[in-house]
């Protein structure tokens, strides 16, 4: 069994002139990744991998996961091609995942992050929300065969605000 966690990235500011990847998040962004963290951290008690785009709005949302959760260094990855907005590529990078690993953690942007929970899990969403949590279940040993996936969990800030 593989189980799949999609975080897209916390609210971001576009206060600064900065080129895309480098916009950082906004006071909310940081107030919603501590909300749902902590809301996640009930269900996950033991260690997972992260993966997250080096964007910095990704990796600031990442952050706040990996200290609330305790994730050590080595399982805390940063990752150039999850700079992606492209379901197809989003899911090319998932297939590269160790068989190894039966729990993936990965923070990214949409629409990708909208499109791979719709295609590959059993509910359908119009928006995932900035800093929307989804978990998914697969009944598969290999990351390369992501298909009919049951949605167990989503975790978005409005709902717990």
């Amino acid at each position: 069994m593989k189980r799949l966690i999609l975080v897209r990235h916390g609210k971001s500011s576009w206060k600064y002139d900065v080129a895309d990847d480098k916009r950082p998040l906004k006071k909310r962004g940081f107030a919603d990744g501590e909300l749902i963290s902590e809301a996640f951290k009930r269900f996950q008690d033991h260690p997972i991998l992260i993966w997250t785009s080096p964007a910095v709005r990704a990796y600031e949302t990442a952050k706040i996961f990996k200290d609330k959760l305790e994730v050590e260094d080595q399982d805390f990855v940063i990752k150039s091609q999850l700079y992606t907005f492209n379901q197809s590529s989003l899911l090319t990078q998932i297939g590269t995942c160790e068989p190894s690993v039966n729990e993936l953690m990965i923070f990214g942007h949409n629409p990708a992050m909208t499109q791979v929970v719709n295609s590959i899990g059993d509910k359908t969403f119009s928006n995932i929300p900035t800093t929307g949590l989804t978990i998914i279940d697969f009944e598969t040993r290999d990351w390369n065969d992501l298909k009919n996936g049951k949605t167990i969990l989503n975790l978005f800030p409005k709902n717990l605000r």
